[in-house]
């Protein structure tokens, strides 16, 4: 997989991560609510960088879907949970698809930091730690 096509993925991802959050964040209240919110800012943040990769390197940024299909069904705040969980480790698995890609360091560094943050939100949201995250 070439680098655009990996920034491509990651950014698609990012897309999907922004709706499957915002529909999590309305099914949470209290501190699971501020930290989907504070999630939903991440994701943002990271799109517009990828966004902003992919314009440097003179492509055109894939844009989000209207709507997208949700794995699973969100009714309650552990369904909700659960949503968030599963967007962190797919997540994951673009990132380190993003490492393998990337031509530039700072392609890689982003994404290896991604990759990182990606772990620990799983952790922190009710994942159980793996060896090495994003693997397949």
């Amino acid at each position: 997989m070439s680098q655009v096509d990996a920034l491509q993925s990651a950014l698609a991802g990012e897309h999907a991560a922004l709706y499957g959050v915002g529909v999590a964040g309305g099914k949470l209240n209290g501190a699971k609510f501020r930290a989907a919110d504070e999630l939903y800012e991440q994701h943002r943040r990271q799109r517009d960088k990828l966004a902003a990769l992919l314009t440097a390197a003179g492509e055109t940024p894939v844009a989000a879907e209207p709507a997208y299909d949700l794995p699973l069904a969100v009714s309650t705040p552990q369904t909700a949970s659960s949503l968030i969980l599963l967007i962190e480790r797919r997540l994951a698995a673009v990132y380190a698809d993003l490492v393998e890609g990337a031509e530039q360091d700072q392609v890689r560094a982003l994404a290896i930091q991604t990759l990182i943050t990606t772990a620990t939100t799983q952790l922190n949201w009710g994942g159980a730690p793996v060896a090495f995250p994003g693997a397949v």
